[in-house]
């Protein structure tokens, strides 16, 4: 039978549960960080600005990053709580993309991840005024020395500013290879979260 009939992705009806097949076939084939996507935003004059994260977490609630809520994605969050995010698979030729509205992630669940990251990275946290100028390597040293100093015996608090987002999609494609750019894809959308998803494929 012709190919361009009988893909099997494309008879999905419901997109949660294809990207977890898809999540789970990077996770064993991807060389590199198979959760990394890349995060779009846009600032005050609607110029988008977009950069790679690590997602941290997924369900049909949406997917989970976290960061500096004073860091540029998080002052243009503050500002339109709106994003999308792309996952490239380079080693299995795949893409998916998604957006959506986005929103805060409770203190409980900021502080329970970030009780989990590695002692340096909860100092790294308090160190680093993402995306704002920096003078030298040695000043974040010597904040990192400083804030390791300050909390060289027991826990680490999570820094008021550093927190998690999830984006809650209204719109996911998946995409896939094919032979002269005849790619499949295939485009979930509704128009809130939490609604009932409906189906087109579109073309290359």
């Amino acid at each position: 039978m012709n190919a361009l009939t009988t893909g099997d992705f494309v008879e999905a009806v419901e997109p949660f549960e294809l990207f977890g097949q898809w999540f789970g076939d990077a996770r064993q084939k991807e060389i590199n960080d198979p959760e990394a996507m890349c995060v779009a935003t846009a600032d005050a004059d609607g110029l988008p600005d977009a950069r790679m994260v690590l997602m941290k977490d997924w369900s049909p609630e949406g997917f989970v990053f976290y960061t500096n809520a004073e860091s540029a994605k998080g002052r243009q969050l503050a500002a339109n709580m709106k994003a999308a995010a792309l996952f490239h698979w380079k080693s299995l030729r795949r893409q998916v993309r998604l957006r959506g509205p986005v929103e805060l992630l409770s203190e409980a669940e900021s502080d329970a991840y970030y009780n989990s990251r590695p002692r340096d990275s909860r100092i790294g946290a308090w160190a680093s005024q993402q995306s704002r100028p920096l003078e030298s390597r040695f000043a974040l040293e010597k904040a990192v020395a400083a804030y390791a100093a300050r909390y060289a015996i027991g826990e680490i608090p999570r820094p008021p500013y550093w927190r998690g987002f999830r984006i809650a999609p209204v719109a996911m494609e998946f995409w896939q290879d094919r032979p002269f750019r005849l790619h499949d894809r295939v485009r979930f959308f509704r128009d809130a979260p939490g609604q009932d998803w409906r189906k087109e494929r579109l073309y290359p």
